[in-house]
């Protein structure tokens, strides 16, 4: 997809129906038509980027899909002479509220300084800018009780869009229809995956999932930490999304869609197990990736790879999880929660059986590894979930929770996963389980991530150092950590914190951009994405955070266009090209998932 010389105005989605989807793109001038050329040369888009950059560091940068009424306000202000803000209500131009800004501090990951402009104490609702003397008022923001609904449901819906195995008919998808691509109900057992009973070249079953992120591919490690996060989204605020409806072809069927949506992806998942052993395959891939096509248009062999005990492991942790889930849908799920249970701890017994299977990529498979060599985070987080489901004592004994410290999770760190689990059900755990320690782990960590959102000149929890591939689901995996020990102590700058998260991700930050896409004025255009690159729609799907701003540029040998900036938080290209700063997957958008639906429901 060629960089556009004219940006769109953002598509503000409020009902996710087909009509919607399709009128809301055409009233934005974001419709089908034909693309606009590529730049003439990449050092007029270099200094289009460059100009971009300067502009982001000259304004005043905050959430720019708004606030709830109750939530924590803050925008960024440069560091200008200037020492107070005034809020301008859009309709009357009238000020509605005023105050000092902070002292001029710097933050060193955007290597600049700024003020910081605080009005949580404005609560009513309506549309607003930010004023400061002496440069341009901000963008319009709204204040409002709902302000999360729309955007929670597009990150769900954006999981429907990555759907494997699925036609997208128009009355789901809107202009983004699309032809069914990989059935995959023709998968080959490559040579590293074979054992007697499933030799090479076995032809198996194994449909349905998602596309993980950019490409066409199916992860097992990826997908853990993924549907992990949406199951417990449901798990802990089921009141939020029983009327949800995020009209996908399962919409109205009396189970929430969100879990609707999980469970296709789960359902994929219990085909990877091998049922004659209980191990799971690592990922179903082609033996290299996908160009620039349709998923329709991409027909090579696909093959189920290497069993290993990471895939075992954050297997039986979301099927235990899972399986407690959807216990309460017998009735429309006949048999599932006890077959994915049997499934979880058949896993568990491969990997008990195999504890030190890493994988390695076959030389003939040129797709994506999720290679993890430290496995004790992943027998922390399967052995947690299944004493939850279970309540056998055994399985909180082999988590060895002592041992174990929390981390901001990721899909290579999964064990505060676990710790998230057993703090949300630590009313129910039995005598064995160590409650003070389930509450310290959350709480310690939660504390050093308040301290630096506290101490930052951003008011955010990001370092230099989290500035790493998918820095955006680093912010938002911080802001989960911090909204468990809300859900635990109620101190309020906790919640305040995981708002800082949200904030951030939504133009709070060093490029002033919303990197969700179809989600404020200035929001990413060009995912790196296949069906985004290939539809010859102009938009992007809506609901798809990018991976967002990261040095290592990994990819500037293979983009026509330049990077504005090396520095860590300024280090964004939105253009397809770019796969190390603008690519979406699941794991990105998961945790996005949990943190929208989980401030609009506890801000009060």
């Amino acid at each position: 997809m060629v960089l556009f010389t004219a940006k769109p105005k953002a598509m503000r989605v409020v009902v996710l129906t087909a009509a919607t989807l399709g009128s809301a793109f055409l009233l934005s001038g974001c419709g089908r038509g034909d693309q606009p050329p590529a730049p003439s040369s990449s050092s007029s888009a270099s200094i289009s980027s460059s100009q971009q950059s300067a502009e982001a560091a000259a304004g005043i940068k905050l959430n720019q899909l708004g606030f709830l009424t109750g939530s924590a306000k803050m925008a960024l202000v440069p560091d200008v002479g200037a020492s107070r803000f005034s809020v301008i209500d859009v309709a009357s131009g009238n000020e509605v509220f005023g105050g000092d800004l902070t002292p001029s501090a710097a933050w060193a990951p955007a290597e600049e300084s700024v003020k910081l402009a605080d009005f949580s104490q404005l609560t009513r609702a309506g549309e607003y800018r930010v004023r400061v003397a002496g440069i341009a008022d901000s963008r319009p923001f709204k204040i409002a009780d709902d302000a999360y609904l729309a955007l929670n449901a597009a990150s769900i819906k954006a999981f429907y869009f990555n759907r494997n195995s699925a036609e997208l008919l128009p009355e789901h998808a809107g202009i983004f229809a699309r032809p069914l691509g990989h059935p995959d109900t023709n998968v080959l057992v490559h040579a590293s995956a074979a054992n007697p009973a499933r030799p090479e070249g076995t032809v198996i079953s194994s449909p349905k999932g998602w596309y993980d992120a950019g490409d066409y591919n199916k992860y097992i490690v990826n997908s853990g930490i993924s549907t992990y996060s949406l199951l417990a989204a449901y798990e802990h605020f089921p009141q939020f999304f029983a009327a949800q409806n995020l009209n996908i072809p399962e919409s109205g069927d009396a189970i929430p869609d969100v879990l609707n949506e999980a469970l296709w992806n789960l359902e994929w998942m219990l085909t990877m197990q091998d049922p004659s052993d209980g191990g799971v395959y690592h990922k179903l891939t082609n033996k290299k990736f996908d160009g620039m096509v349709m998923p329709h248009e991409a027909t090579t062999e696909r093959y189920v790879v290497q069993k290993t005990t990471t895939a075992a492991l954050d297997f039986a942790a979301v099927m235990a999880t899972a399986s407690r889930v959807l216990a309460k849908y017998e009735a429309q799920l006949p048999g599932m929660s006890a077959r994915m249970l049997a499934a979880a701890e058949s896993a568990w017994l491969w990997a008990q059986a195999n504890p030190t299977v890493i994988y390695q990529q076959p030389e003939d498979v040129k797709t994506g590894e999720y290679g993890d060599r430290k496995l004790d985070d992943e027998f922390f987080w399967a052995a947690a979930e299944l004493y939850i489901t279970t309540q056998k004592d055994s399985y909180y004994t082999d988590s060895k929770a002592a041992s174990i410290s929390a981390t901001v999770p990721s899909w290579g760190d999964v064990r505060s996963l676990g710790w998230i689990s057993l703090a949300h059900h630590r009313a129910q755990l039995s005598a064995a389980a160590d409650q003070e320690l389930i509450v310290g782990r959350v709480e310690t960590l939660a504390k050093q991530l308040r301290s630096t959102w506290a101490d930052s000149a951003y008011r955010v929890t990001m370092q230099t150092g989290d500035f790493i591939w998918g820095s955006n689901s680093v912010a938002l995996g911080q802001g989960m950590i911090l909204l468990q020990a809300y859900r635990i102590n109620g101190e309020r700058d906790y919640l305040d914190a995981a708002q800082s998260t949200l904030d951030y991700v939504l133009g709070r930050n060093a490029v002033d951009t919303s990197f969700v896409t179809g989600f404020g004025q200035q929001s990413t255009l060009h995912p790196h994405h296949r069906p985004s690159g290939a539809d010859g729609i102009d938009a992007p799907i809506p609901g798809f955070i990018a991976g967002g701003p990261q040095p290592r540029q990994q990819d500037k040998d293979d983009c026509p266009v330049a990077y504005p900036s090396a520095i860590p938080a300024k280090s964004y290209l939105d253009h397809y090209c770019s796969y190390a700063s603008n690519e979406i997957a699941i794991n990105w958008n998961a945790p996005l998932v949990y943190v929208s639906a989980a401030l609009q429901v506890l801000t009060k």
